[in-house]
């Protein structure tokens, strides 16, 4: 019964952080999302904490368009409608024009940059999935140890 109950927590503690095959599913799913009903629905959709779809562990969607501006973010509502173009991490990465440039050289992938941590509160490193739809970027990233 022991080693069962260890198992068990091993491997909650093993899941508390999101893969990079389910940040990109929750990424098609939110384009899914937009096509199917349009970005005003889905973008509220992001933005509540309490869809499941969008929301888990720390995995959020965020959507910018192609001039950097912010029009949906799942994890920090304070961010929407701000232009983040020139927006850079500890690093000097330049972020949101990293993304675009991704979005629009292949249509989908990957970025890497330093970003705070919705459940440590830490600043970590970050990976980033993007994918293009219409004149969007949506993304989700992955926190890594």
């Amino acid at each position: 019964m022991t080693a069962c109950l260890v198992i068990a927590c091993g491997t909650a503690s093993a899941n508390e952080r999101a893969s990079a095959d389910e940040a990109v599913a929750m990424v098609k799913k939110a384009v899914a999302a937009i096509k199917a009903n349009g970005k005003d629905k889905a973008f509220a959709e992001f933005a509540d904490p309490a869809n499941k779809d969008f929301h888990d562990r720390d995995l959020y969607i965020y959507v910018y368009d192609m001039n950097g501006t912010n029009v949906s973010h799942g994890n920090n509502p304070k961010m929407v409608g701000k232009n983040l173009m020139d927006m850079k991490d500890a690093d000097g990465t330049a972020i949101i024009k990293t993304f675009i440039d991704v979005a629009n050289s292949k249509g989908k992938g990957w970025v890497d940059y330093k970003w705070p941590n919705p459940v440590t509160k830490a600043v970590e490193r970050k990976s980033g999935y993007v994918e293009k739809v219409d004149n969007l970027v949506v993304g989700s990233g992955i926190y890594k140890p």
